[in-house]
Order: C-alpha cells, then sequence, then structure tokens
C-alpha cells in the first residue's frame, strides 16, 4: 500500500490494515478505571484495613517493574506499544515467557496496589470491568491480528504461555 497504512475495501469503508483494530487505548481503560475508582471512594467510601498499606506498596512496586520491563521488551524488539500500529516482532522473551500480556497484568496490579496502598475497595471492584474491557476490546482483537500476522510462531508461543498468567 502506498503512503499509508489504510486500506479502500470495495465497499468504501475505509479500514485500517495491518493492527488489531482495538476498541479503546488500554492506558485510557487504565485511566478510567483509575479515576472510576477515586469518584466511587469518594461517593461511597469501601475502605479496606489499614495493615494492608504495606502489601499495597509491594504490589505497586511489582506492578511498576513489571510494566518497565515489558516496556523495555518492546524497545528492545524494535515494535510499537501502540495497539494501532503494525507488530513488526513477536516478543516471547522476559515478561513475555510468563504471560502472553504482561502489561495488561501490570495494570492490575496498579490498580490492586493503589487500592490497598490507599486503604480503598474500589480499585479492586474496578478491576472487574477493567479486564472485561481488556479481554473483549483489546487482547482477543489483538491474538486474531497476532496469529495473522505471525501465524505458526504465534500458534506455538500461544501453547506454551498463558494468556495472564
Amino acid at each position: 500500500m502506498a503512503g499509508g497504512d489504510r486500506k479502500v475495501m470495495s465497499d468504501s469503508i475505509t479500514e485500517p490494515a495491518d493492527h488489531p483494530r482495538v476498541v479503546i487505548l488500554p492506558p485510557i481503560v487504565f485511566a478510567l478505571a483509575l479515576v472510576a475508582s477515586i469518584l466511587l471512594h469518594w461517593l461511597l467510601p469501601l475502605p479496606l484495613p489499614t495493615w494492608l498499606w504495606p502489601f499495597g506498596v509491594v504490589i505497586l512496586i511489582v506492578g511498576l517493574g513489571l510494566g518497565g520491563a515489558t516496556v523495555f521488551w518492546f524497545r528492545r524488539a524494535a515494535t510499537s506499544l501502540d495497539p494501532r500500529k503494525p507488530d513488526t516482532a513477536l516478543i516471547t522473551g522476559g515478561p513475555f515467557r510468563l504471560s502472553r500480556n504482561p502489561i495488561y497484568v501490570a495494570f492490575g496490579l496498579l490498580l490492586a496496589g493503589i487500592g490497598c496502598a490507599l486503604g480503598s475497595l474500589w480499585p479492586l471492584l474496578v478491576l472487574v470491568p477493567f479486564y472485561g474491557v481488556i479481554h473483549w476490546g483489546v487482547v482477543v482483537r489483538e491474538e486474531r491480528y497476532l496469529e495473522r500476522r505471525f501465524g505458526a510462531e504465534y500458534g506455538a508461543y500461544k501453547a506454551r504461555v498463558r494468556r495472564w498468567l
């Protein structure tokens, strides 16, 4: 295709090409979940025991570390984190040896850690809709795309590494 990543279909609908066509960008889902949990806590506080805050800090650190490691591996493979852009490599090393979606696991750890550290149950409760949107609006689409893009190589990777943990 000359000059861009879009192709015109026969029915004149412009369709994005060579990317997963996610419904919403994952950082936006994370931000919405975080804002929703803060608003819900403000409107209807559901406190957690204060003794959980050290665990929250540890969970936050693990989430930040996992997120940072995932970004490192994307950069190392010279492929984009942006699901609106084509993948140039299938990453199977580092945190991708344990999960096919380590950055989404990191987002969940961050929400859980924030909840425990700040003593609010809401960020933990918001994990359910967060992962629903991530699964159906992002992961399922990414997996279909990766199967088309990388074929048997992705199939073999998918067979040996769990989706989440």
